[in-house]
């Protein structure tokens, strides 16, 4: 699943961020910021219009994301307790 069609408050886990072409400044730079293999991950909010930007937690950070750039990410999806 991508990090873009996570429900809002849904836990997750950072599986991998995908680059959209050979050394991919975005997906480099998201790998910088914490989005790696294994981090928990949730969409805290999404904005209006389309839901874009999303804002996203990793850890106890909080990033603005446009959904392109989350749908670089893929996650899975935590079962919940």
């Amino acid at each position: 699943m991508r990090l873009s069609e996570l429900p809002r408050g849904a836990p997750a886990m950072v599986q991998d961020v995908e680059d959209a072409h050979p050394a991919d400044p975005i997906a480099q730079r998201l790998r910088e910021l914490g989005f790696v293999s294994g981090e928990p991950v949730r969409i805290v909010a999404r904005g209006p219009l389309g839901g874009d930007p999303l804002l996203v937690q990793i850890g106890s950070t909080r990033f603005a994301l446009r959904r392109s750039e989350a749908a670089r990410v893929t996650v899975s999806q935590e079962a919940t307790a």
